[in-house]
């Protein structure tokens, strides 16, 4: 478990090189992160933040979007947050991992808000941006397995599992809302 920080900032710093230790493949990765409920609760703060910069970030840099093509993404991105966690809770509690949920939801937060920063970064390099998506994909499978393997200390088929459960989840998630409320404003 992460040291006790005295503020956000120092617990970003922190998380930051989980992150970072995660994608590397550090078996140390965990010790990063705090899994009390306070950091919990700051990672669902950098959670929060990662669904604001991908709905309001490139309105705050300058690119022109649709009108309410901001508040929809904050809304879908939000009920796809849940549906991951309610799906990561499923999966691991039919494992018999219940214990990893909340490891497993601080460090995908984490990753969540680093993943958000990135995909901003995107929409300011215009074309070459694409390699940042694709880069973005890959770190976000590799964060993924590593969460799986280093934090949660999940089997591969386990890790199989939480992640079938999630892309079912998801894009169960993405049918209901399409139905609810039509395809994504152009």
């Amino acid at each position: 478990m992460a040291n006790s920080t005295t503020s956000f900032l120092d617990e970003l710093k922190a998380a930051t090189r989980g992150c970072v230790a995660l994608l590397v493949g550090n078996r140390q990765a965990a010790s990063y992160f705090d899994f009390s409920q306070r950091g919990l609760v700051s990672s669902l703060i950098a959670a929060v933040i990662a669904v604001g910069l991908a709905g309001f970030g490139p309105l705050l840099i300058g690119v022109p979007m649709p009108s309410g093509a901001a508040t929809e993404s904050v809304i879908v991105n939000g009920l796809l947050f849940v549906v991951q966690a309610l799906t990561a809770y499923i999966a691991l509690r039919q494992m018999g991992r219940q214990d990893g949920f909340i490891p497993y939801l601080v460090a995908s937060n984490w990753i969540t808000l680093a993943s958000a920063v990135l995909l901003l970064l995107s929409t300011l390099l215009g074309p070459i941006g694409i390699a940042v998506l694709v880069l973005v994909v890959i770190l976000a499978l590799t964060s993924f397995i590593n969460i799986g393997r280093f934090i949660v200390t999940l089997t591969p088929m386990q890790i199989g599992l939480l992640f079938l459960s999630q892309a079912v989840g998801v894009f169960v998630a993405l049918g209901f809302i399409a139905v609810l409320i039509g395809p994504p404003v152009a």
